[in-house]
């Protein structure tokens, strides 16, 4: 892999190496109309017409962010190969996060259906009544935006915490005076930023997650000028899930964060 590298961390580039890991890379396409099985932000989603629309405790709907058919994502490891998964969030003054409890559920929702009817008759071709409070929301509504999907691969950034899992917690201690313009320049030289499913998680705070509770990445949202995408100022917004849980399918205990600069 071609990586610029500080030069203080050549003597590391095989150990940084040895850290890649395959991912879907996401790519946002201009606005269109999208059928309802398609992979898209925003829109109307795909929802049979005999399941209800997610809904807060308050009874309001929450807002449809985007879909994944995996159908159209090349083949990645402990992922599906088929089915629509979905995520949907409420619109309050914290996207729908829960900050004392990120998997909470109750102001958002990840569904997955396994099983996809292409036939519009059979399926809800409308968005409900409900008038979304765009102020509180890092998406527009009314606006649909496709997805393409590519495989890729990247090594681990400073901003996951499976760094430090593999270089330990006082790696940069070693550069003395130079610690901060090492890790700086590192940050800049390996990102992990960007829509993308699996793989590493890029972060403009602290990654939520704990070393003796690996969650998967299930999903990463960019900010996107391209869908008018804003999480905050110039945030990300993620998705995280057990393996466990992933390989039986199961996304009722998904932990849901975003953060912004």
């Amino acid at each position: 892999m071609q990586i610029k590298l500080p030069q203080a961390l050549e003597p590391f580039r095989d150990q940084l190496i040895q850290t890649r890991q395959p991912f879907i890379q996401i790519t946002s396409q201009d606005a269109r109309k999208t059928k309802l099985w398609e992979s898209k932000v925003g829109g109307v989603p795909y929802l049979p017409k005999n399941m209800a629309w997610p809904m807060s405790p308050e009874d309001q709907a929450l807002f449809f962010l985007a879909q994944i058919n995996f159908a159209e994502v090349p083949p990645l490891a402990l992922f599906p190969s088929k089915g629509i998964l979905q995520f949907f969030i409420h619109d309050n003054d914290l996207y729908g996060m829960d900050f004392d409890d990120g998997e909470n559920p109750d102001t958002f929702r990840v569904l997955f259906h396994p099983e996809v009817v292409e036939n519009e008759s059979l399926l809800q071709t409308k968005l409900p009544t409900t008038t979304w409070d765009e102020a509180l929301l890092p998406h527009h509504p009314d606006e649909s935006y496709p997805l393409l999907f590519g495989l890729a691969e990247e090594v681990v950034p400073i901003t996951d915490f499976q760094f430090y899992q593999h270089f330990g917690s006082e790696f940069f201690r070693q550069f003395g005076e130079k610690e901060w313009d090492v890790m700086g320049e590192l940050e800049k030289s390996v990102r992990a930023q960007g829509h993308k499913i699996g793989g590493y998680a890029y972060f403009t705070q602290d990654d939520p997650r704990r070393s003796d509770d690996p969650m998967l990445l299930l999903l990463q949202l960019d900010s996107d000028e391209r869908m008018d995408l804003m999480w905050g100022d110039m945030g990300v917004g993620h998705f995280f899930i057990r393996e466990k849980d992933l390989a039986a399918l199961d996304f009722s205990r998904v932990l849901y964060d975003w953060d912004c600069l």
